[in-house]
């Protein structure tokens, strides 16, 4: 029905029901006699009736609210808009009527209103609730928590025009007092421990969590209870991503690692870093990666003056450049620069006409294997790119130079770990004379980064599997992007130069209980998707270190941030190999780059003792 003929069909059927009310409440206060009431005053009421109804329902839009979705502000505006008629209503009658009102018959007239013109709206909602959605054909869902999101979810999963064909038939949830109750006709049928029985009573296809506030463990526990069912597991979005109004409470999504292994943030010093970036122009290297997006994107609500984004890849910095201007582009000057750090004579250009007061440098090959095979792009990009745009910040005396490096810089046993520490020891020797603060960043695997781990095995369980793992003891440090990212800014803000920053990243993750939670939460079991081991790969170690034993100092110096020990570093080494790396086969590079950080691990030793 079109919303013309849906607006006659109301105010038809309105006028039907006001007219049949008034006459039929004047019968009954007075059943027997028509003389204690006259038809003429009776008469004028009713279309006093019939005339202000039809205002008051346009006022509180009776007329173009969906009735199907009614609730308690309905209800209200029906006995707003009735009230008013009926005392208007009345007034005119005394005036009318000798200054005397039929007060019991308006009082009848009032209560028979709102139940009848009530009914009507509300008939077909009870019809579809009962029947039609409760016959509805889907996929049968277990709602867990019963709250206000999980009464929002489950409202919406009864809508008539509900795409996603899912179909609540319960909730649960751990409040005591919300037991054997009814949240929009599903009963709350026990508490979270109790999913794998509610699955089995209700014969559950699908579970869905409602509970926006949840913490990682608790979160954990109540996946946990979901895994026995072995069926598909969803969520609602996150807190604060719903406060900020990204997306709303019908956006259910896959529950992802990332929820699993997230701890409680790191709470930044928000006025420091203000003080840092608001008006000033800052730049990023690697500014079209996983980490130098992700920075560009927490560096803009600190409203910079202009922030230059430096990358060697054509598209990957036009995808930010286009996402940071639809967001900020009125407040923020944003620059995408085509330029490769191992280009120096760019670096120096690009630094020079532009200014920045902070620099944060997060172009850098990162994959291992990659790196084991081609030693000398590692040595040009992670080593001599890094010099090169630390110098040319040195020379236009830049305030802050910022190096995003890695957990695999400790005690390192690959080419890339190796041309990380090399590249931490070049910022360090910088740190010496001049005015620009340089320190470095260390930090562990990032979740969801390119190349990473999780998304690989995502691919692999997408093309059902085997998942594969190199050895089942392998353990890994992880954190989410945008928490690496704050890190590095915050570092910018403590720096006094030459220090190795690093966040405290927990208990250590097994890859394979990874693994094997993509796999539970992807809807499959271990014995659907294999899980094959195939080794370490050349260069890998079976767990990594954040900071080696004589290289932390005690205590921390912002809340989960450590800060690394200073020494002396021998630039004329690191500046011969920077010389002569092209002149090495590829495994007497890979020695010589080994040589180097361990000459520099046997000197901090040598100190401490």
């Amino acid at each position: 029905m079109n919303y013309r003929n849906r607006l006659a069909f109301l105010i038809f059927l309105d006028s039907v029901i006001i007219t049949a009310t008034i006459f039929v409440a004047f019968w009954v206060v007075y059943p027997f006699s028509s003389t204690t009431y006259d038809e003429l005053i009776l008469t004028i009421t009713a279309i006093a009736l019939l005339f202000f109804h039809h205002i008051f329902a346009m006022v509180y839009k009776l007329y173009n609210k969906v009735w199907a979705y009614a609730s308690v502000g309905e209800l209200t505006a029906i006995v707003k808009s009735v009230t008013l008629t009926v005392v208007t209503a009345g007034i005119i009658q005394f005036f009318v009527n000798d200054f005397s009102v039929y007060k019991r018959a308006l009082l009848v007239t009032w209560m028979m209103y709102i139940i009848v013109i009530g009914g009507s709206r509300f008939v077909w909602r009870v019809f579809r609730d009962r029947y039609i959605n409760k016959n509805r054909k889907g996929v049968r869902t277990l709602i867990v928590g019963a709250g206000d999101a999980g009464a929002m979810i489950a409202r919406q999963l009864n809508a008539e025009h509900n795409e996603s064909n899912l179909v609540p038939v319960a909730f649960v949830d751990d409040d005591i007092n919300k037991q054997h109750m009814e949240v929009y006709n599903l009963p709350v049928v026990g508490q979270t421990r109790d999913i794998p029985k509610a699955v089995q009573r209700f014969e559950v296809e699908h579970i869905v969590i409602a509970i926006p506030s949840l913490r990682s463990e608790e979160l954990k526990e109540i996946v946990n209870y979901c895994k026995e069912t072995k069926l598909q597991v969803q969520m609602i979005p996150k807190i604060e991503d719903l406060m900020s109004g990204k997306v709303s409470v019908s956006n259910l999504r896959n529950v992802e690692v990332e929820d699993l292994l997230g701890r409680a943030p790191v709470e930044l010093d928000i006025h420091s870093i203000q003080d840092t970036i608001q008006g000033e122009t800052v730049m990023v290297t690697g500014a079209g990666g996983s980490i130098g997006s992700e920075l560009c994107r927490q560096l803009m609500p600190f409203a910079p003056k202009r922030i230059v984004l430096v990358g060697h890849g054509e598209f990957s910095i036009y995808t930010i450049d286009m996402e940071l201007k639809q967001t900020y582009g009125n407040q923020t000057e944003i620059i995408p620069i085509i330029g490769d750090v191992q280009d120096r004579e760019r670096m120096f250009e690009i630094i020079k006409i532009y200014n920045p007061k902070n620099i944060y440098h997060a172009a850098a090959h990162k994959h291992v294997p990659l790196m084991e095979h081609n030693p000398h792009e590692a040595v040009k990009n992670n080593i001599i790119g890094t010099k090169n745009v630390a110098e040319a910040a040195k020379a236009n005396e830049i305030d802050t130079f910022v190096l995003v490096s890695t957990d695999k810089a400790v005690n390192p046993t690959n080419v890339m770990g190796a041309t990380k520490r090399i590249a931490e020891m070049v910022v360090q020797n910088l740190s010496n004379g001049g005015n620009t603060k340089f320190t470095a960043v260390r930090f562990g695997n990032v979740l969801g980064s390119r190349g990473s781990v999780i998304p690989l095995f995502k691919k692999q369980i997408e093309k059902g599997g085997p998942v594969t793992v190199t050895d089942p003891e392998m353990t890994r440090y992880f954190m989410t992007i945008p928490e690496a990212s704050r890190l590095v800014i915050q570092a910018g803000t403590l720096t006094k130069g030459g220090e190795v920053f690093v966040l405290d990243m927990g208990e250590p993750v097994k890859i394979v209980d990874l693994a094997k939670n993509l796999i539970h939460l992807s809807g499959y079991t271990e014995e659907e998707i294999d899980i094959r081991y195939n080794g370490i790969r050349p260069g890998e170690k079976m767990y990594e270190e954040l900071l080696g034993e004589d290289e932390v100092l005690p205590g921390q110096v912002f809340e989960k941030i450590y800060v690394g020990r200073t020494m002396e570093v021998n630039g004329q080494i690191i500046q011969a190999i920077m010389e002569t790396y092209d002149t090495y086969e590829k495994e007497n590079l890979k020695n010589a780059l080994m040589n180097i950080v361990f000459q520099e691990a046997e000197q901090m030793t040598a100190v401490e003792s």
